[in-house]
């Protein structure tokens, strides 16, 4: 065997490791790749708002806070706020499936929101509290590990 022969079979080994990988990556449903969003070119118009939205939580004394507890994820909103006149969304994100994001609208009881645990696989999940009190509107986001 000469040096050319040698050449030849590892270019070859090399080409048969970047299919493989190639298909494992793109092909197998075990390795699912998603958008986060679908519409990313439309939300990247209102990014701005998100940002506003973040800055006035981020002047709030006390901002929202999560927590897990036996029951689920807790989300504790700020005890200055009236309860009753806070509205909007929850969005939970799961980066590896679609299938497992969860939107809900804001229905506390007291100060407190509580999403069951059944609901959460675990894993990671981007968490999105989009809330209006009054005129000012508020953003919170974290990335948890359940």
């Amino acid at each position: 065997m000469n040096w050319g022969t040698g050449v030849v079979i590892a270019m070859i080994a090399f080409m048969a490791f970047i299919l493989t990988f190639v298909y494992r990556s793109v092909v197998m449903d075990e390795y699912q790749h998603e958008l986060v969003s679908e519409d990313y070119y439309k939300d990247e118009l209102h990014y701005q708002e998100e940002i506003d939205k973040l800055n006035n939580a981020a002047k709030l004394n006390v901002n929202l806070s999560m927590s897990r507890t036996s029951e689920g994820l807790q989300l504790d909103f700020p005890a200055d706020m009236d309860p009753e006149s806070i509205s909007g969304s929850i969005r939970i994100q799961r980066p590896s499936n679609k299938a497992l994001d969860i939107e809900l609208p804001i229905q506390l009881k007291g100060h407190r929101q509580l999403i069951p645990r059944e609901r959460l696989v675990s894993g990671k999940y981007l968490i999105s509290v989009d809330w209006k009190q009054g005129s000012s509107e508020y953003l919170f986001k974290e990335e948890i590990f359940y």
